[in-house]
């Protein structure tokens, strides 16, 4: 609503709508206060016109959420003032969307860039890669890329660069620039193999904030922002994403002491932290990539901390599947509807 909204105006706007609250807002889109059902109603009890400005009953300080804040955590800190309905503005004081008590209706857009990296040879599937690249396998009708590609549009990411190398014709014809899934698409040639961190260097000079780097053979619900999150509260210059993996000796286990037996343990299973494929980079480490070499991502993760700063873990405990095998890919497609809630 404009500052020289009445309250007749806004009643028909909020009636017509469905969060019972209507934004004021100047010509640049900056929120300038919030009317609610309530505010209306005593302006009238104090018996003002239907033709008052809503600037006379506008809240002009209302609770707002910043964007990097989760929707979730704002709504279990405002719902016990008896705030339903919190406006989120940027840096600037301009509105991007709305929190509610049913969480996030709409996802914001984010700018966080997110680097799919999809140039492998999927050598361990052939000979379903052999025409076909790995990420364009088809879990029920939908293409593994696809299905990456369109949970991330639903987290609010827009800004989306694939890597490609091997049958990158398949995946650009099909993708083309993104604009059909409502995202922005753009293309990082590899005229050779250069690992899983290589690619990368090309971004040099086109990024100015932390970024998501995904490996797209994996299926998984994790929520990219809350990655993003824990990235900047850390402060850290690459957070990694990992999972427990589980597996269990067939065997009894001797430790032994020269020859004596110190204890038999039957059948033990080991637990490790592996990496699940998921990063977040700050733009600076894009400086430590060779250009045009073959660089993996545990050589730049290592190259980090040479240079002195700090590596994060995030646990991943939502499902993840790394489609690398057959059986893999059997289990996804078994599993489908897991997997297409987007």
């Amino acid at each position: 609503m404009a500052p020289a909204a009445t309250l007749l105006d806004t009643i028909s706007a909020i009636n017509k709508g469905a969060k019972q609250i209507a934004l004021v807002i100047d010509a640049d889109g900056r929120l300038l206060g919030t009317v609610t059902d309530g505010d209306i109603r005593r302006g009238l009890l104090r018996g003002l016109l239907l033709e008052t400005p809503i600037t006379e009953v506008m809240n002009s300080r209302p609770h707002v959420a910043r964007l990097e804040e989760d929707g979730q955590e704002v709504m279990t800190r405002e719902i016990p003032q008896l705030i339903h309905n919190v406006p989120v503005v940027d840096a600037d004081g301009r509105v991007v969307g709305m929190y509610t008590d049913e969480d996030l209706v709409t996802p914001l857009e984010i700018s966080t860039p997110v680097v799919l990296m999809a140039g492998g040879k999927g050598v361990r599937l052939y000979p379903l890669t052999k025409d076909v690249p790995k990420p364009m396998l088809k879990i029920g009708d939908t293409p593994i890329l696809e299905i990456i590609l369109r949970k991330l549009k639903s987290q609010g990411f827009k800004n989306v660069f694939i890597s490609v190398n091997y049958l990158a014709d398949v995946i650009i014809d099909h993708v083309k620039d993104g604009a059909w899934l409502g995202l922005n698409v753009t293309y990082l040639h590899e005229d050779k193999p250069l690992g899983t961190a290589g690619a990368l260097g090309q971004l040099q000079g086109s990024v100015n904030e932390p970024f998501i780097v995904m490996n797209s053979d994996l299926l998984t619900n994790v929520d990219f922002r809350s990655v993003v999150r824990f990235h900047k509260k850390h402060q850290a210059k690459a957070t990694l994403g990992v999972r427990e993996y589980t597996f269990q000796i067939p065997y009894g286990v001797v430790n032994i002491e020269g020859t004596e037996v110190e204890s038999i343990s039957e059948k033990p299973i080991h637990r490790s932290m592996v990496s699940a494929g998921i990063y977040a980079l700050d733009p600076w480490v894009l400086g430590l990539i060779p250009q045009g070499e073959y660089c993996d991502m545990p050589t730049l993760l290592d190259m980090i901390k040479s240079n002195g700063q700090k590596v994060s873990a995030f646990p991943i405990h939502e499902s993840w599947l790394d489609i690398g095998r057959h059986d893999d890919l059997n289990d996804a497609r078994n599993n489908l509807e897991h997997w297409l809630d987007y």
